[in-house]
């Protein structure tokens, strides 16, 4: 895992409105976790959709390495894994049986899967539900099959957007553990959430966004 994320004097703007985003230049380093900080529409979800390639910026092009990702989408995607808020999860599967297409879309099935994935949901401390479907999930038991989902493929790149939202204090502790074990292996996080007291201390770097704020301050 050796590949920066790279912003390249990046501008979003909806419509005929005023930049979300403006002409940010930024290298996310693998190895590394970079927290999102801002107000309410700052532009934090903005910048995680144009990484997650959801949305495409108005100018200046995002890089994986060497790779446009908006040009190439699907070779970057496959390193990625994603958390975005709100996310409606297919509710016609269970959290195993979403897990698993996952890795089989993704032609990553091996004869271990089904134990890692286990494990993984024993971890984020999902429960015996984990077979019923997802239609049947409360809020907390939805946003532990998401982080699951962002995380199941051991991806390269780590994208999250409100990840510990509707988490009991026992799943934030377990997704925090988790996340600081994917950056200690070398992976690239980019995390954006209001609970950065819990976050904070894992950040190799903040990025400072809206109208007010240095968009290099790091810490």
């Amino acid at each position: 895992m050796t590949t920066s994320l790279i912003l390249d004097d990046v501008t979003k703007r909806y419509g005929d409105g005023p930049a979300v985003l403006d002409d940010l230049s930024r290298t996310f380093e693998p190895g590394t976790l970079t927290l999102l900080v801002g107000p309410n529409g700052a532009g934090k979800t903005t910048l995680l959709r144009l990484l997650s390639v959801l949305a495409y910026p108005t100018t200046g092009t995002v890089r994986y390495g060497d790779l446009n990702i908006h040009d190439r989408p699907y070779r970057y995607l496959r390193q990625v894994g994603i958390v975005h808020a709100g996310t409606q999860l297919p509710e016609h599967l269970t959290a195993v049986e979403l897990l698993e297409w996952i890795l089989r879309s993704r032609n990553q099935w091996t004869d271990d899967a089904s134990a890692r994935i286990d494990a993984l949901l024993d971890h984020l401390q999902l429960d015996e539900r984990r077979t019923n479907l997802i239609g049947t999930y409360s809020s907390g038991m939805t946003q532990k099959t998401q982080v699951a989902a962002g995380l199941v493929a051991e991806p390269n790149v780590l994208l999250m957007d409100e990840p510990l939202r509707s988490l009991d204090t026992a799943t934030v502790d377990a997704t925090v553990d988790r996340i600081e074990h994917f950056v200690a292996g070398g992976g690239l996080a980019v995390i954006a959430s209001h609970l950065t007291e819990a976050l904070h201390p894992l950040a190799d770097d903040t990025f400072s966004l809206g109208p007010d704020s240095e968009a290099d301050s790091a810490s």
